[in-house]
């Protein structure tokens, strides 16, 4: 028998069904279509409307629908880990919560905190678990309700971010195909560019935060444009430097989609096709450990058997990283 690896063996997306245009966000802030696709390349993005709504509520039923693809019952799944920054509640985890919706009784679950890097730092844990030869299925969520915490008076923000997500199944694989290799990086010294101000407990909620609208993402552009550039790019190339992968070996580079520009420049480092790169960030925005999902299941019935796969992410805190993986089913 070969090497164990985790293969990717089914993903389901969810989408909130209002979407908010640029055309609406001319009418709630000082902006205008022109201004938010030439700096983002954003067009319109998804956003979860109703009461009580988290990212629960959008992984449940990608969950649910993910394991009728796979013909897999609940009691099969091991272990769940969900990668998000807007948890539904502070505590329990949002992959808790996911869980019990999903009927889900036979496992267990955690949420993994890594900003926009946090679908590659999930998927990245949990290989090692299938690869140890102690579990043999598990799912890993990338879902964020970015709406909940972007304050629609701020332009710099409020334009990028959008709400969704996916759900992946990995499985056991002894064909060489699934995860290969990956790179995961983080640098503490970003944090002031890129956070939340208020809410954690070193400055819990009080009248006077809320009052001062500290419970937003507050982002510095420039800093964080610079270090994404530079570190999005340089991780893709080293992974596939170190995998002696050509140009022509990958078939498609899956970037976070964070921003048009940092996509591109990413794409020049590894010197391939415009062609072989996943972009949907003009129909669904940045939603942060969503976009990488979104991608792969939109693209889904193209992915053949075999394809090399270039995962690449930069995130808050700072954090970054890129996974290479071969893809191991063709699309029904």
């Amino acid at each position: 028998m070969g090497k164990v690896t985790a293969a990717i063996t089914g993903i389901q997306g969810f989408l909130p069904e209002y979407v908010l245009t640029n055309k609406e966000l001319e009418t709630m802030v000082d902006t205008s279509d022109e201004w938010i696709v030439s700096r983002t390349g954003i067009k319109e993005r998804r956003i979860l409307k109703g009461e009580n709504m988290g990212p629960s509520d959008m992984a449940a039923p990608a969950v649910i629908e993910l394991m009728e693809k796979t013909n897999t019952h609940p009691d099969e799944i091991e272990l769940l880990i969900f990668a998000t920054v807007t948890s539904d509640l502070i505590f329990p985890a949002a992959a808790n919560l996911t869980m019990h919706k999903a009927g889900i009784k036979n496992g267990f679950g955690y949420d993994i905190n890594a900003a926009c890097s946090g679908l590659l730092y999930a998927l990245a844990t949990a290989s090692k678990f299938i690869e140890s030869g102690q579990y043999k299925k598990v799912i890993v969520c990338g879902f964020d309700k970015m709406s909940s915490i972007i304050d629609y008076t701020d332009r710099t923000t409020c334009v990028i971010f959008g709400d969704g997500g996916g759900a992946i199944m990995l499985e056991a694989n002894t064909e060489g195909l699934g995860i290969q290799d990956s790179i995961l990086q983080s640098d503490g010294v970003g944090w002031k560019h890129l956070h939340q101000k208020a809410g954690g407990s070193a400055n819990p909620p009080t009248q006077e935060t809320v009052a001062n609208r500290l419970h937003y993402v507050y982002q510095e552009g420039q800093p964080v444009f610079k270090w994404a550039v530079s570190k999005m790019a340089d991780v893709s190339r080293d992974i596939m430097d170190r995998n002696n992968l050509q140009p022509d070996d990958v078939a498609y580079l899956v970037p976070h989609q964070a921003n048009l520009r940092i996509i591109e420049a990413t794409r020049r480092r590894m010197e391939i096709e415009p062609e072989k790169v996943m972009i949907n960030i003009q129909k669904f925005g940045n939603t942060t450990a969503g976009t990488i999902p979104l991608c792969l299941w939109e693209w889904e019935p193209q992915l053949k058997k075999g394809d090399n796969l270039i995962l690449a992410a930069f995130g808050g805190g700072f954090t970054w990283g890129s996974i290479y993986l071969k893809w191991a089913y063709d699309s029904k």
